[in-house]
């Protein structure tokens, strides 16, 4: 091979500051106009006041940096998240709750990695993935991360149109509701145009709907507070089986969600920070972590709503005695519930009708309207994430109305089809096959975050430390492998040998390109001698200035 020439070029990035990039021969650099440059969507930027008085902690820099924390938390309330919460409830009481805590735990961790590489580098995470990683992979994993937002999606609008259609007493079909929502979230979308704190305020209005809708139905309830406490903080499950199993895992596929990685590190980037200054930039970090903390423990409180009213009211149920409670107080969906002994099965639909059977209609209405938020919110951030990932993976540079009629389209058009021919218990059934789908797409995101936040070349003094590289490796192999044994369940389930076979196909495929980027990611973590040497022959250096993965010790990417 003929010898490499290396030389490099001056620019200015979107935010003006001055951007070092480094070419070979292998590749000339680009042409100098604008479709080369990366933007944010969002044109404002917050700025951060000073305050001498308080260097170390400043309430007034904190309130500054709120926001995006608790956009990005919005994930943890999405009409999967509660439907995984009340099923846990149903199933397994209150013996669940710690794996929920410790899923959020785990996702706040993720978060804040994903969170430094946005304030650090200046680029969220999908156009740092554009940089980095060589074309092919790089298409692959934009398409694995588009199917993670589609299914998510889906899930948020399923859950806005079953809450029109419980609040309309079902004279609004779901097609219908389905629709509504297309339309309100247009609508909604552009609200930033009034400015990015009245977007913020709204999405933290609609939370405090959520927090205020099921906390009345915890109050409700009346949840026995040391059984609450004891199945939070004891890591226990006395006497569970697989049912219970399958929906411990069910809670972290549902909590810790893939394009909510990309979403976060998006979000940062709406304040002003001084990216050359170190002090500033470790400043932002610990400002949006603390942010981030508060924001994933007011979640995980309406998270605890949810799971502690189920767990105390229908934990051990059986459908009989449920059919004969909705017969008793004239509820006409009483149909819904079999007249079988076995245990109740719930979903988001049938778990506000059980909720007016047993505390009365206002309980059925106002579990509605938290769901309502929960999918407004949540498909509001959803398809500001893919927006994100499709302008950082393929640098599209449309207008906002295209990005958003695009994105859109993708989503809802698989759901309202479902919905003009299915019913409503059909519709709740996809979010198992949905919830499989986001749990697959999960090391698309957990493995470039803990990549790119190891590498020096792009973090320089803010790279992961020792600790974290070895606690981010083993939380990323224990949420893998977890939400691997739930897609096993889900496909043995199945019971038909041609999907076994499909099944076993996409497998394959699929585990190739995970160990692709897991080999790339223990390259970054340290493993050097993974590298061979000789990574160029695999044909992953036809783009030097993308990937210097197999070469972390060679002139930075970029030198700020």
């Amino acid at each position: 091979m003929p010898a490499r020439e290396v030389r490099s070029e001056y620019k200015k990035d979107a935010s003006g500051e001055a951007v070092t990039t480094v070419y070979s021969n292998a590749t000339p650099p680009p042409a100098s106009d604008s479709t080369d440059e990366f933007t944010t969507y969002f044109d404002q930027k917050i700025p951060i006041p000073e305050d001498e008085k308080h260097p170390w902690f400043s309430f007034r820099k904190l309130w500054a940096f709120t926001g995006p924390g608790f956009l990005m938390s919005i994930a943890y309330l999405d009409p999967g998240n509660i439907e995984s919460d009340l099923q846990s409830g149903a199933v397994a009481g209150f013996k669940l709750l710690w794996v929920l805590l410790l899923a959020t735990v785990i996702g706040l961790l993720l978060q804040r990695l994903a969170a430094r590489l946005g304030v650090v580098t200046g680029l969220h995470l999908a156009e740092v993935c554009n940089r980095q990683y060589p074309k092919v992979p790089r298409i692959i994993l934009w398409l694995m991360v588009e199917l993670a937002i589609i299914g998510s999606d889906m899930q948020e609008v399923i859950g806005s149109a079953i809450a029109i259609h419980l609040l309309s007493v079902g004279k609004i079909p779901l097609w219908g509701g389905v629709l509504i929502t297309i339309a309100d979230t247009f609508m909604f979308l552009f609200l930033d145009k009034y400015g990015l704190r009245k977007l913020e305020a709204f999405f933290g209005f609609l939370i405090t709907v959520m927090a205020i809708m099921f906390g009345y139905e915890y109050v409700t309830a009346k949840p026995n507070q040391a059984e609450l406490l004891k199945g939070m903080f004891v890591p226990y499950c006395d006497k569970c089986g697989p049912p219970q199993l399958e929906q411990a895992v069910g809670i972290v596929g549902a909590v810790i969600m893939p394009h909510n990685m990309y979403l976060h590190s998006a979000l940062v980037k709406s304040r002003q920070i001084n990216r050359s200054n170190k002090k500033e930039v470790s400043e932002a970090n610990k400002y949006f972590f603390i942010e981030s903390c508060v924001a994933l423990f007011v979640s995980f409180l309406i998270n605890v709503f949810v799971v502690s009213v189920f767990a105390e009211a229908f934990f051990g149920q059986t459908n009989a005695e449920v059919h004969n409670v909705c017969a008793n107080v004239s509820i006409e969906h009483a149909g819904l519930f079999p007249l079988n002994n076995d245990t109740l099965d719930v979903d988001i639909y049938k778990g506000g009708v059980v909720l007016g059977c047993y505390f009365g209609p206002a309980a059925l209405y106002i579990w509605a309207i938290g769901i309502l938020a929960a999918g407004q919110s949540s498909t509001m951030t959803g398809t500001y994430s893919g927006q994100f990932v499709m302008e950082g993976f393929l640098n599209l540079k449309w207008s906002r109305f295209a990005r958003v009629v695009l994105t859109r389209s993708i989503a809802i058009t698989p759901t309202l089809l479902v919905a003009i021919f299915q019913d409503v218990e059909h519709l709740t059934g996809m979010n198992d096959f949905l919830n499989v789908l986001m749990s697959l797409q999960l090391p698309f995101a957990l493995i470039p975050v803990l990549t790119f936040t190891s590498l020096r070349p792009v973090m320089n003094d803010f790279a992961n430390g020792l600790g974290w590289k070895i606690a981010g490796g083993i939380l990323v192999i224990i949420i893998i492998s977890i939400n691997m044994y739930f897609v096993v369940i889900y496909v043995t389930a199945l019971g038909q040998m041609v999907l076994y076979v499909i099944a076993t196909i996409i497998s394959i495929v699929y585990l190739a390109f995970v160990a692709y980027l897991s080999w790339q990611c223990l390259i970054a973590l340290g493993v050097s001698f993974l590298a061979c040497g000789h990574t160029y022959h695999l044909g992953l250096t036809a783009q030097p200035e993308l990937f210097l993965l197999n070469n972390i010790d060679a002139e930075p990417v970029m030198s700020r």
